[in-house]
């Protein structure tokens, strides 16, 4: 009896913890929600500059998510299949960006793509990074893949390699063992990589603006609308833009966890 009520202690601390911070971040969602009137919001929802500031944030985080997926795909599988001399160094550089603060990544990428013979010969062949929307998508790319490579390189772990060896005594090679077999028992996990890393990529900031800049109606993505407006004291677009980004990233977790389960794939 007194082993089941210190249980039931320990149980109810456990969760009070987890309530409590719940709170906390319920209550800093409400406060940004709430810092404005609703025609304000909605007058504001409809501006021509949160109007513009929403496309581009969607047209260049789609793009680099499915650069994202392009790269993560095979190198996430050879990752979780194959042993080969410098596997772990391999994967902590992959996984770098993700201990890097973007600033310092978007510095590296604006002097790679800038300053150096490499970035100048792109600008030269009509391929410009520097304060254009392709930075943004550069940038984001930079720092989202290695969300969706360790999603992917998780869930290819969780699958048997068995089921690729029986495809391959029956006839097939390894790559299309691969695609008929493997790529698709790992759908939910590259749906799920894919949801994160888009969301992601929509918050992106801090490269983004060292690469692209904060130009109004050019560069101009969510976080950098919330940005230039808190700047110059336009509060309603600046918590219009935040409402955005908060409902996508609700929703977008809502999803990631429905396919995936944090816990397990991180």
């Amino acid at each position: 009896m007194l082993s089941r009520l210190r249980e039931s202690k320990f149980k109810i601390i456990t969760m009070l913890f987890g309530l409590v911070l719940a709170v906390f971040i319920v209550a800093l969602l409400i406060c940004v929600v709430a810092h404005t009137t609703p025609q304000a919001l909605i007058t504001s929802f409809i501006s021509g500059e949160i109007q513009f500031a929403i496309r581009l944030s969607l047209i260049t985080s789609v793009i680099s998510t499915i650069f994202c997926v392009i790269v993560s795909v095979p190198a996430a599988y050879a990752l979780a299949r194959y042993h080969f001399p410098g596997k772990i160094i391999l994967n902590t550089i992959l996984d770098a960006p993700l201990a890097l603060p973007p600033l310092v990544a978007g510095v590296g990428l604006l002097i790679l793509f800038g300053t150096t013979s490499f970035g100048k010969g792109l600008t030269e062949a009509g391929i410009k990074f520097v304060f254009t929307p392709q930075g943004i998508i550069l940038a984001q790319f930079f720092v989202n893949m290695p969300f969706m490579f360790r999603v992917l390189r998780s869930t290819f772990q969780g699958i048997n390699p068995r089921y690729e060896y029986v495809a391959q005594t029956l006839g097939s090679t390894e790559a299309a063992a691969f695609w008929r077999v493997t790529l698709p028992m790992a759908r939910d996990g590259l749906m799920a990589g894919a949801i994160i890393t888009w969301c992601r990529g929509i918050g992106e900031f801090g490269a983004a603006l060292m690469v692209a800049g904060a130009t109004r109606l050019q560069t101009e993505t969510l976080p950098i609308s919330l940005y230039l407006n808190m700047s110059c004291g336009e509060l309603p677009l600046a918590i219009a833009a935040a409402t955005i980004l908060i409902a996508i990233s609700l929703i977008s977790l809502f999803m990631f966890e429905k396919l995936s389960g944090f816990a397990r794939v991180f």
